[in-house]
């Protein structure tokens, strides 16, 4: 699938990025605009903005923020939590996302891809799909992890992709926060299913686990958040560790 991507992720709540295991037990890891100047200065290929509390709050996504952050960096910016409509993905691309991602309102109201696409175009919509294995099967979850639904993860993805969704932000609930490296099982799976680029998330720990995402899968790019948040790992680090090991690499 072309040149791979390094794509760093800020999850964010009461305005500070923070971080959990398997979307529990946060802390908060530093100021969103200072860390998104610090990736995008430091060649990271695109930036994911998540208001992990919007959902649940009811609310949108802080629209202040997205345009703060957009005017410190030079990448992509994709930004999802708490869009339930077609206004509050057009507000979230005015205020400056490049992208936006959709989870659990897609998988309330599946219409809501098709009339995004109609709108923006597919280039614009991300999908975000959070996984959790359930006797066997991967299951899809909404609500930032919290409400388990009826839907079976590549069926969701096939659909989605069907529906015109222009790429899939694939998270296992199972490996959130746990460095244990990617689902790779997951991950090739989702993406051996659907056409359309897929960002894998959850379970970094090592620059390698790119390494083996990037070799055992066909992902168009891998998303971490602990590494690069508390300095384990830069992104030039593990740029370089995937090219010194044949991985196609975009260059920022």
């Amino acid at each position: 699938m072309g040149l791979k991507r390094i794509v760093p992720c800020l999850d964010m709540k009461n305005g500070k990025v923070v971080k959990g295991v398997q979307f529990v037990g946060l802390k908060e890891l530093g100021d969103p605009i200072e860390l998104a100047k610090k990736y995008s200065d430091a060649g990271a290929d695109e930036l994911v903005l998540l208001d992990i509390a919007a959902t649940d709050e009811a609310r949108q996504t802080k629209l202040d923020l997205v345009e703060k952050i957009k005017r410190v960096i030079s990448i992509p910016l994709i930004v999802g939590g708490g869009i339930r409509e077609l206004s509050d993905i057009e507000a979230v691309l005015v205020a400056g996302a490049d992208k936006v991602s959709i989870g659990s309102a897609a998988i309330n109201q599946p219409d809501l891809i098709n009339d995004a696409v109609a709108k923006f175009g597919s280039a614009k919509l991300v999908i975000a799909i959070d996984a959790k294995k359930t006797d066997q099967i991967w299951s899809v979850m909404a609500q930032g992890g919290k409400k388990a639904t009826n839907r079976n993860a590549v069926e969701w993805a096939q659909e989605v992709e069907a529906r015109g969704a222009g790429e899939i932000l694939l998270t296992s609930m199972d490996r959130d926060g746990v460095k244990s490296g990617y689902d790779l099982e997951l991950t090739k799976v989702i993406v051996d299913s659907v056409s359309i680029p897929v960002i894998a998330s959850g379970g970094v720990g090592s620059p390698g686990d790119f390494v083996d995402l990037f070799k055992q899968t066909n992902a168009s790019a891998g998303l971490a958040a602990s590494i690069f948040h508390e300095d384990t790992y830069s992104i030039t680090d593990v740029k370089q560790i995937c090219r010194d090991n044949g991985v196609k690499m975009r260059e920022t």
